[in-house]
This record gives structure tokens, sequence and C-alpha cells, in this order.
């Protein structure tokens, strides 16, 4: 948040919504937000702007922020945070609808704002669509889940200057890798987004593209006019990580099924509470294993165990919050470290996992 008397004077309103979005009123909720922004400045376009820039960061995302911490200590229940959620995407709608008239042309530029292929989070991305819409880029918001080779189409028919990408899960970046040489094979520069890509955007960076930790970030980088790359065929993975040419990345991802039913049935010998588990917890568990090695085999594409110890770290917050005990992960990571001991990257990343739960 900005800190300033904006942001201040949100305070209230920002708990206002909070309590519309736990209530699952949408109409309250956009109530709230059209009368922050009929505070939150003076009627003129300039300061219209502003007003909607200041709702759209200091209140809207703050409390989509914590609709996502409050799931996960299972505060809120999945439906209640996806209807928390839809509200919020109604709440950016009423802020565009009543900056709209204070718009006015020539445009800066033209982007493109997309989620990776398989990227459901479209919020935030919308989030930074809006921002830039109010800063006066013309914004193509092709929204959640955009195969790369749609997106890339889009790219070449419209010329925009530079494409936004936006990820929340780890385990896309393959996908977003893919999406960012593709991009930048056609001469257009990409700008990178969201968790997935990392503390301070490290993974982005592995990739070769920019990387904006919010939406004013985004826009002062566009504001710099990122310079287009030389046209090319889209890179090969092993051109950004050379790691990849151990093919221990590639042995995880196409064993994955085996790796997961032995790794159930392991948990089942270590756990033995399991063997009490009904039908939806024994899903449950599967789930939660698959996340396990998809995880396991990103950490390995960009080689960082950090991004599993991160992943391991949170799991077992949400399962405490839960009810499950952490430690009910271990047999899994054993499990795992038996089956790719022949791994000497896998196993270093997964012993630093085992040593942090344990812990």
């Amino acid at each position: 948040m900005n800190g300033d008397k904006g942001t201040d004077s949100l305070a209230e309103p920002r708990e206002e919504l909070w309590q519309a979005l736990g209530d699952c009123d949408e109409t309250r909720a956009v109530a709230i937000v059209r009368r922050a922004l009929g505070t939150a400045g003076p009627s003129r376009a300039r300061q219209t702007l502003a007003a909607g820039e200041r709702v759209l960061l200091d209140l809207i995302a703050p409390s989509q922020e914590r609709v996502g911490l409050a799931w996960a200590a299972n505060e809120i229940t999945v439906a209640q945070e996806h209807a928390a959620t839809a509200i919020n995407e109604r709440c950016i709608a009423a802020v565009a609808d009543a900056t709209a008239p204070a718009l006015a042309g020539p445009f800066v530029g033209r982007v493109l704002v997309a989620c990776v292929d398989g990227e459901w989070h479209a919020l935030p991305a919308r989030l930074v669509s809006e921002v830039l819409r109010l800063r006066g880029w013309r914004v193509d918001y092709l929204g959640a889940q955009v195969p790369t080779e749609h997106l890339v189409e889009h790219v070449r028919r419209t010329r925009a200057q530079a494409v936004l990408l936006s990820s929340s899960i780890p385990t896309l970046l393959p996908g977003a890798h893919n999406a960012i040489t593709s991009c930048q094979g056609v001469g257009v520069p990409v700008l990178a987004g969201g968790a997935a890509f990392g503390p301070g955007g490290r993974y982005a960076r592995q990739m070769r593209a920019e990387w904006a930790e919010d939406a004013p970030g985004a826009a002062a980088l566009l504001g710099t006019r990122l310079r287009a790359p030389t046209v090319a065929a889209a890179r090969l993975p092993g051109a950004d990580l050379p790691h990849l040419a151990d093919q221990e990345y590639t042995m995880v991802r196409q064993t994955k099924l085996q790796l997961v039913r032995q790794a159930l049935a392991d948990v089942e010998e270590g756990f033995p509470e399991m063997r009490r588990y009904n039908e939806f917890q024994r899903e449950r568990t599967v789930e939660d294993i698959d996340f396990i090695v998809s995880y396991l085999a990103t950490a390995a594409y960009v080689d960082d165990p950090g991004l599993f110890t991160r992943f391991i770290t949170w799991t077992a917050d949400v399962l405490a919050a839960r009810g499950v005990p952490p430690l009910s992960m271990l047999p899994a990571l054993d499990s795992l470290l038996t089956q790719l001991k022949d791994f000497p990257r896998v196993v270093g990343i997964l012993t630093e996992a085992r040593g942090l739960l344990r812990a």
C-alpha cells in the first residue's frame, strides 16, 4: 500500500468490503467501491483516474489477498473463496465503468495482458490491465488460461508492443517459459508478473523476461519503452537453463504417474492412520502427492530447491489448519527419495525439504 492520505481514507472501506465479501453481498460490495471512488478525490479527469487506481490497488487488491490468506488458514471454504473472487471481479468492473468517461486518447501504446496456459487466477492480471488503462494504455486483456499458440497469434495480429504474462502457480513455469520464448520469437518483449516467478522475479529473469512486482511497476517498465528482442525462432529451454541437460526434470515428469502410485503405497504403510480414510480423504491425499511431485519437477526445472521448500512449508501450514499432521508428508518424501536416488539434484531438493519439515 502507498501509505498516503488516499490509502488512509480507504481503511474503513477495506473493512466494509471484507464484510460484504464474507456475506457474499455483491450489491453492497459494489456500492462500497463506488462510494470509495467518490470520496477518493475530486471529479476532474486526472483526479478521477488517480482515485480509480487507488481503489484498485489499496481497496480491492488487499481484500483479494485477504481472501487467499483466509482460505489457507481454513477460515473460509473454497466456495466462499470463489464467491469473493467473483465479487471482486465485479468491483473491478465497477471501477472501469466509473473511470471510463475520464479516459481520453491518444493511447500511450498497445499491450496484451494474459495468464499463462493453465493459470486460472485471473484477477491479478485484470488489476494490472485496469491500472494500465488508467495510465493511458490500450490493453487487450485475454484473461485466464491462454494457450501459447493463440497468444502468439493475437500478438501478430494486433502488433502489440509488449506482452504481460501473469501466473501464480509455480508448476506452470515450464509452460510460461515456452510462452515467453514464443512471444520473443516474433519480436515482442515480455514482462512477467505473479508469485509463480519467484522472489524478486528470479525465474522470469532466468527465462530472459522482464519482471514487475506489481501494476505500478509494470507501468514504469513499459514507460521505459522496452526494447524488442531480435526476431528469431523460439529458443529451446536448455538455451536459458543449461542444467536441463542432465534430464532430471524430464525423467521426473515422464515417470510422474509411477512416482505418485508408489508414493501413495508407501504413505499408506508409513502413515497407518490413512487406512481409516474415507474415499474423499484418499482422493485429497492422492492430489497432495501429485502436487508434491509436480513441484519437485518444477524445482528441478529451475534448479532451485527453494521453490520446493516454500511449497512444502505452505502445504504444512495448510494441512495443520485442517487438522492434518504436517509430518504426514514425510513418508511421501521418503518414498520419492528412494525412487529417485539416482538423480543428485532431485535428491538434494528432497533432502533439504525433508530436513525443513522435520525441523
